[in-house]
């Protein structure tokens, strides 16, 4: 602890503040993600091309993004590690909120090479290598705020920022396009030119609000104590290569491999998949898609309150992360049926379950990074795991556009989503069966 801190309060929680900042730029990060695919159903009609074109071609452009998006992982992780955060943050942010505005103009930009189509390609691309930077960041930021034992509860707190996002973007989406300043509609080029907006207001809240703790004047002495509760660390620097012969490593990067694609999917198609099965337009999807983002916000915050009051009731941590996993795992397996029943608002509920659970899981699997490795390689293994993740989506993708092609329904997929958390969190327990700490400084020196 630094004792030269000045007095202040007998007590401050400072370290909430910093877990709304990471809830706030979340939120902006899925926003900026969800608008395009909820535009994407009614894209044809805008720009003169067949549904079929179009089918193959979206799901393609999430296959780039997914690529994109799993270099910026590696890349941004580091970033946090070697800049820090106060302006590796500001940079990744400013970047995605560029590439977002952007989409307002992609057609425009791909007609400089002959298709509107290779527009989006681009903008997804760009968007991709931006977005990446959020979660190592926002997960580097809780290992620095917050000691482990509420570390899965402020992740679960930030991550929510990701359904609210997915809430907001449908609701707000409607009144977007037809709002008009001056006899103008935004139409839906405008809603690129609000998420440039809001991101713009993050990075200036961000300048402003954060430091670290032990220089921050905000934070009473008695809260640094709290947040460097945890045993001290070395400050050795760690090479990437040093991390990939953990086994934790490959713990943290399966769970995220087989599992975040699928949030990826209800976030991209759960639109296109209430239009092609349930003939849904913007207007009568609306509420289903809202519906799955207000409920899985619950599940987000409740999948790190479990795993805390389990720790609390004594657990360890190993048990109590893993139970957790176990719970949301098995409130996944009935979203199968969803792509089977007729009844659209029982589809909506069964996914609207899974996305709850995915989220829940998330937190206890974004948690495992700080249970297992040191605060100063969080970002990098965040990063690393977060990379493999996206290569998880690019084969989901890949595969859910060659099954809409030859059968026309999302079956497959949704069988999939059904199976992946049970397997995965059997893969992370033979491989973690106590989830011992990464020995990184042995392997360092060897």
């Amino acid at each position: 602890m630094n004792s030269s801190k000045p007095a202040g309060p007998a007590t401050t929680n400072y370290r909430w503040v910093i877990c709304a900042l990471l809830f706030w730029v979340t939120t902006a990060n899925y926003i900026d993600r969800g608008v395009f695919g909820n535009l994407a159903p009614e894209m044809p009609g805008r720009l003169q091309i067949s549904k079929a074109e179009w089918d193959v071609a979206y799901w393609n452009m999430q296959m780039a993004f997914s690529a994109a998006y799993a270099v910026s992982m590696l890349l941004m992780g580091r970033l946090m590690d070697v800049l820090g955060l106060r302006w590796g943050f500001v940079f990744a942010c400013a970047f995605w909120g560029l590439a977002s505005l952007s989409h307002a103009f992609a057609p425009e930009i791909g007609g400089l090479f002959g298709s509107a189509v290779t527009g989006f390609f681009i903008c997804r691309i760009l968007l991709g290598l931006g977005e990446g930077g959020n979660f190592p960041a926002a997960i580097k930021t809780t290992a620095e705020w917050f000691p482990k034992r509420e570390r899965a509860l402020a992740t679960g707190l930030f991550n929510s920022g990701s359904n609210i996002g997915g809430l907001l973007v449908p609701w707000a989406l409607p009144f977007v396009i037809a709002f008009n300043i001056g006899g103008l509609a935004l139409g839906w080029r405008g809603a690129f030119f609000i998420t440039a907006l809001i991101d713009l207001g993050w990075i200036v809240a961000w300048l402003l609000l954060y430091k670290k703790p032990a220089d921050h004047p905000k934070v009473s002495p008695a809260e640094l104590a709290l947040i460097q509760s945890d045993a001290a660390e070395p400050a050795v620097k760690i090479p990437w290569r040093k991390l990939l012969p953990h086994k934790q490593m490959w713990a943290f990067a399966i769970a995220k491999f087989m599992t975040d694609c699928f949030w990826w999917f209800y976030l991209f198609g759960s639109p296109d998949f209430f239009n092609k099965k349930f003939n849904l337009d913007p207007a009568g999807r609306k509420y289903m898609i809202m519906m799955i983002y207000v409920v899985a916000s619950v599940g987000s915050i409740a999948g790190g309150w479990l795993a805390g009051y389990f720790m609390k009731q004594g657990w360890t941590v190993n048990k109590a992360r893993k139970i957790t996993m176990l719970i949301c795992s098995a409130l996944v397996l009935p979203v199968v049926y969803s792509a089977i029943t007729g009844d659209k608002w029982v589809a909506a509920v069964l996914i609207t379950i899974a996305a709850s659970a995915h989220q829940a899981w998330s937190a206890n699997v974004f948690s495992l990074a700080g249970d297992m490795f040191p605060r100063r390689v969080v970002g990098s293994v965040t990063g690393l795991g977060g990379m493999i993740g996206a290569v998880g989506g690019m084969g989901l993708f890949y595969v859910t556009g060659k099954v809409l092609k030859q059968t026309g329904n999302y079956l497959p997929v949704f069988v999939m989503a059904s199976l992946a958390y049970v397997v995965a969190l059997l893969i992370v327990h033979l491989l973690v069966p106590k989830l011992e700490p990464a020995q990184i400084e042995e392997k360092a020196a060897s």
